[in-house]
């Protein structure tokens, strides 16, 4: 799909949230569970279309958020809608870890030839992001007889118990459910904006090297000897936990860790792969590095519920029974999967890349522009903007942030937080450079109508 080059704006009409959306949050409040967490401003749904979302009260907003960066080839687009109706009307559910059909073996086929692994791939199917993860925990000590695991501070893997254990970008997440599930240990990510020792900048090469004296002679010396690590499991650009690339050092680095003890690779590319940075993966990025065990969903059925675990076809030998599910591998989301992943390689990966530094660049002059701006970071259309009081402490502006992200909804711009202070930039990559043009002018008004 060629992105439309038409200059389209928001349109708020109504107070917001405007009265229709009002019921509907009311009714929510009563039926539906307080656990989600939702941001301050109430966004309310009716319908979309490419990067534009429109509500009950007929608001337009334009989204750069992407339902959190899963409407990867944006809203409704026309070739998915066309594979989902055709796929409803053929076949909607049989089980496909019972029974057989074409779409499993066609996308694993797909995955085969595009995830950053050495040698044949095998797929186990999900449901999300969270099952993704817990698949390859549970293979990745079933392969190696090891039960424990290494994970990073800030990192979001999951809310289910075991992906759980390896989460750690929020107190509210684990609040609650007392001991974890699985035997993780957290160890500082490599941040260069923030060294996990003074919480200031430093360069690539300094926080990787003692990221990775952590792990080898602080972890591996003491509580986690390398002979009972099964796997560590990374986002080679860190979500939730503030939209955070690895340095390049870092990740060769653990690479060797990895091979040298015999430990998994499992990278997370649940938010930051289909396109999302640029490139197919994150881990594309880094030349020469591959994994063992690669993680997807989010942005892999522009909004169908998937999630899909690829490894080494030697890795995953597990037996009959092992590892299953009722709905994973649905073949209506197979075929949104299939579509999607076609219109990622047919341009939408190219405009990601290309439309993403054209924002990236927009970004880093409102930074030089605002001493409120600390650091604006990320790949592709994977974009963090963190906020802080001043450039000289760096200390988080969380509050700023919020206000920020709230005074943008009250505009028609719709984008999301993360990490402490930071707001994520993770639009549909139909994104042009006119629909960047507008973001960046409402952006500009917000922090100016905040500060």
């Amino acid at each position: 799909m060629t992105p439309t080059k038409e200059l389209q704006r928001p349109s708020i009409k109504t107070s917001l949230p405007g009265p229709k959306s009002l019921e509907i949050i009311n009714a929510d409040n009563r039926y539906v569970t307080p656990s989600y967490p939702r941001p301050d401003y109430k966004l309310v749904a009716d319908h979309a279309q490419g990067v534009w979302i429109t509500d009950p009260d007929d608001n337009v907003f334009l989204d750069c958020n992407a339902g959190v960066a899963v409407c990867s080839t944006g809203h409704c687009h026309p070739a998915i809608v066309a594979a989902v109706q055709k796929q409803v009307s053929e076949l909607i559910h049989l089980c496909g870890t019972d029974f057989y059909y074409r779409q499993m073996p066609e996308l694993g086929q797909k995955l085969n030839e595009i995830v950053p692994i050495d040698g044949d791939c095998k797929t186990h199917f999900a449901n999300s992001g969270a099952e993704a993860i817990e698949t390859a925990l549970k293979l990745a000590m079933y392969h190696t007889r090891r039960q424990k695991f290494i994970s990073f501070f800030g990192s979001f893997h999951g809310r289910t118990l075991g992906a759980l254990s390896l989460t750690s970008s929020k107190k509210a997440q684990r609040l609650g459910f007392m001991r974890q599930a699985l035997d993780v240990v957290h160890v500082p990510y490599p941040n260069t904006f923030r060294h996990f020792a003074n919480d200031m900048p430093t360069d690539a090469e300094t926080i990787s090297r003692d990221v990775i004296n952590w792990i080898e002679n602080r972890l591996f010396k003491t509580t986690t000897p390398p002979e009972e690590v099964a796997g560590i499991v990374l986002e080679v650009v860190q979500g939730e936990g503030g939209y955070v690339p690895a340095p390049k050092p870092f990740v060769k680095e653990l690479r060797r860790i990895c091979d040298e003890n015999g430990i998994m690779l499992i990278i997370d590319e649940v938010q930051s792969g289909m396109g999302r940075t640029g490139k197919m993966f994150a881990l594309d990025h880094h030349e020469g590095v591959k994994a063992d065990i690669v993680c997807m969903a989010k942005g892999l059925g522009s909004g169908m519920p998937i999630g899909a675990c690829t490894a080494r076809a030697d890795i995953m030998d597990w037996h009959k029974g092992a590892h299953a599910s009722t709905f994973g591998g649905n073949p209506v989301c197979l075929e949104a999967a299939l579509t999607t992943i076609d219109l990622l390689q047919n341009g939408l990966v190219d405009n990601s890349r290309e439309v993403g530094s054209y924002l990236e660049a927009g970004l880093n002059k409102l930074k030089d522009k605002f001493d409120c701006i600390g650091d604006v970071r990320g790949l592709g259309m994977m974009l963090g903007v963190e906020f802080v009081t001043d450039k000289q402490s760096l200390k988080p502006a969380a509050e700023l942030r919020d206000k920020i992200e709230y005074a943008c909804y009250e505009r028609g711009l719709i984008i999301l937080g993360c990490g402490s202070s930071t707001i994520r930039w993770s639009p549909p990559l139909i994104l042009t450079r006119e629909n960047v043009d507008v973001a960046l002018e409402i952006f500009e008004a917000a922090i100016k109508a905040t500060i």
